[in-house]
């Protein structure tokens, strides 16, 4: 049984936890530094004279230093795994409650969040197209609770220079009914849910009490719903991703029974077997949201976090050498397509296992997947198990989170998104203690955009410098145009990105280091770096 599996029976066996889981810089261009004049002192505030041309690649003659990679956690809310922590509270205690996890996700050095605002054909907005989350609210009857949730989780997410990708799970219409859901009983289903509006869209699997309603991914008019749901959201908000997790067509569930879409089978099918008319649908739904999201806000990033493993290579020979279940055969997910078409800005394959797991081996997998991205603009990032920590075996060791991300560096892997929230919170085995320390001791600018025309932003100054009560060193600057600031100090060596975030937000350093000296670069929504600003040495105290 693979770890997804025993994670996915655990989750039917305990209630609370029935979830639906998501579970390189580039080369610096060569330029000469030209030193800026003596700084001058005014009003008793240290202020830089007027800006000459900025400088690419260097601070005060040093060159940068800052990693490119994404670092995020992803924000559960079905069945209130991670937020809220239980239906029905206030408004006031819903937005503490998220900015304790932005805080967390800032303590950690993340640059984006993956919050889950369609847990199953609900919403955390004011939507046309569906109810309201009872995870929200702690109802089942759609009706508002009378603020707008979505608004309030991006502006937050953006003033922490984080930032925030909506995660969707397309065709779940519901949860099952033991633990909070509606489950099957369509009489329980919001006035305004679509699948009440739409009975001939959905369909029940698997039987019994675990059942969940499902929009039908054969029908067109029900995928091209479940589209304009997912894209509303995005013409609505200033969102920075959209974002699937591994759930599709469902997982297997009971004794070999078959998701039952035979009648959409037998209208739409055009004469392809059953596995690869599903698979298509699958498809589709992908290039179509790559394309309508291009149309729509061609800066907003699309990725998918899919199970890790798309073939075995004793199925297929272009498959890993693994012996786990196999997501283009049981769940219709063509991962190895998406990515070779083109289809998506990222992906984000679920690698749930230990370096040496005999059916699926981490190392195995992360090659695989490596080699997949080769010739194509598709950037990988690698979802982490932290739910996994303090398990038996392996995952009893703090050491493999660690070691794993050490991996990921070593082949081309460009970011990790943490399963999940609480469990980095919660630093079981201090596991994640330890890799931040490796991994993310200091910030990390975003990857770029890579689909995207490169441009480069105008230079910012640095325009004055002042401690604040605290020991914090603030800065003042003009001419950030764009949508996000870098920060770089040296203090003789490498100058290292010590800050980032959005613009408008307070430029600072949190613990300036004596003798030291700044520059500032202006980055914009696909990761364009601007010429670093010329250096400003604020006066010893």
């Amino acid at each position: 049984m693979t770890g997804v599996q025993r994670l996915r029976l655990g989750l039917i066996l305990s209630v609370v936890l029935i979830a639906a889981l998501a579970i390189g810089a580039g080369l610096a261009r060569a330029a000469f530094y030209q030193a800026s004049a003596a700084p001058v002192i005014r009003g008793g505030t240290f202020a830089a004279p007027a800006a000459p041309a900025g400088t690419t690649g260097q601070c005060a003659g040093q060159p940068t230093r800052a990693t490119r990679e994404l670092r995020g956690m992803w924000l559960t809310t079905v069945y209130n795994l991670d937020f809220p922590s239980k239906p029905g509270l206030s408004e006031a205690q819903v937005k503490a409650e998220y900015e304790g996890w932005l805080d967390l996700a800032v303590a950690q050095n993340h640059n984006a969040i993956f919050v889950h605002v369609r847990p199953s054909g609900d919403a955390f907005w004011p939507s046309d197209y569906a109810p309201w989350s009872n995870w929200l609210t702690g109802r089942f009857d759609g009706k508002s609770p009378g603020w707008d949730p979505m608004a309030f989780m991006v502006a937050e997410a953006h003033a922490r220079g984080l930032q925030f990708h909506a995660w969707f799970n397309p065709y779940r219409g519901t949860q099952p009914a033991p633990g909070g859901g509606v489950g099957v009983d369509a009489a329980k289903l919001a006035p305004n849910h679509p699948l009440r509006l739409h009975p001939e869209w959905r369909v029940a699997y698997p039987s019994g009490t675990t059942g969940r309603f499902y929009f039908d991914p054969g029908i067109p008019e029900a995928r091209k719903f479940v589209e304009d749901s997912m894209l509303e959201a995005v013409q609505k908000y200033d969102v920075d991703g959209v974002h699937f997790d591994d759930f599709f067509y469902p997982y297997p569930e009971g004794s070999g029974e078959d998701f039952p879409d035979a009648a959409s089978f037998a209208k739409y099918g055009a004469g392809k077997s059953k596995a690869d008319w599903r698979r298509e649908n699958v498809n589709t739904l992908v290039r179509e949201m790559h394309e309508r999201l291009a149309q729509t806000k061609p800066w907003v990033s699309f990725g998918i976090s899919p199970f890790g493993i798309w073939r075995n290579k004793a199925t297929d020979p272009k498959g890993s050498a693994t012996s786990g279940l196999e997501s283009y055969d049981t769940i219709y997910a063509d991962t190895r397509t998406w990515v070779q078409n083109g289809w998506l800005d990222y992906i984000v394959p679920q690698l749930y296992w230990t370096i040496g797991f005999d059916k699926a081996d981490y190392t195995t997998l992360l090659k695989w997947w490596s080699a997949l991205m080769k010739g194509t603009n598709v950037q990988l990032y690698i979802g982490m198990a932290d739910y996994r920590v303090g398990e038996k075996g392996d995952w009893s060791k703090p050491a493999m989170l660690d070691r794993e991300m050490t991996l990921n560096r070593q082949y081309g892997v460009q970011g990790e998104i943490h399963f999940s929230a609480a469990q980095v919170r919660d630093d079981k085995l201090g596991a994640v203690t330890r890799y931040r320390k490796a991994h993310y001791a200091a910030p990390a600018l975003l990857p770029r955009l890579a689909r995207l025309n490169a441009t480069t932003p105008a230079t910012p100054q640095l325009t004055a410098a002042r401690k604040d009560a605290s020991g914090k060193l603030i800065f003042t600057q003009s001419g950030v145009a764009t949508t996000n600031w870098a920060l770089y100090r040296t203090s003789g060596g490498p100058a290292d990105l010590v800050a980032t975030g959005r613009a408008g937000s307070e430029i600072a350093d949190p613990h300036p280091a004596a003798n030291s000296t700044y520059c500032l670069s202006a980055v914009d929504r696909s990761g364009d770096e601007s010429p670093l600003s010329p250096a400003l040495t604020p006066p010893a105290a």
